[in-house]
């Protein structure tokens, strides 16, 4: 199977919640690699690679977990170069 990416940018009380650290315990349970981090204008990016399907179910858990009023989703290029999930600034 595949691996693909998705970009997400989620809206709404996402930052100074432990939204990253989350996200981070997420995406390392599906063995998800990527990054998140908090955007200058109040929303959490993030870049999930793996199994399409462990992608929407981290996707799913986070909105469930936090307040979210709206994710943006985007197919993003797949880079090998990311080889763990990351909380970067």
């Amino acid at each position: 199977m595949t691996d693909i990416a998705k970009h997400i940018f989620f809206c709404g009380r996402v930052q100074g919640v432990g939204f990253r650290f989350t996200a981070r315990e997420v995406a390392e349970r599906y063995e998800l690699t990527g990054f998140v981090r908090n955007t200058s204008d109040g929303k959490v990016e993030i870049l999930l690679q793996g199994r399409e399907q462990d992608i929407d179910n981290c996707i799913d858990d986070l909105q469930q977990t936090f307040s979210v009023r709206d994710v943006q989703i985007e197919q993003a290029e797949f880079d090998p170069s990311h080889e763990s999930f990351e909380i970067t600034f």
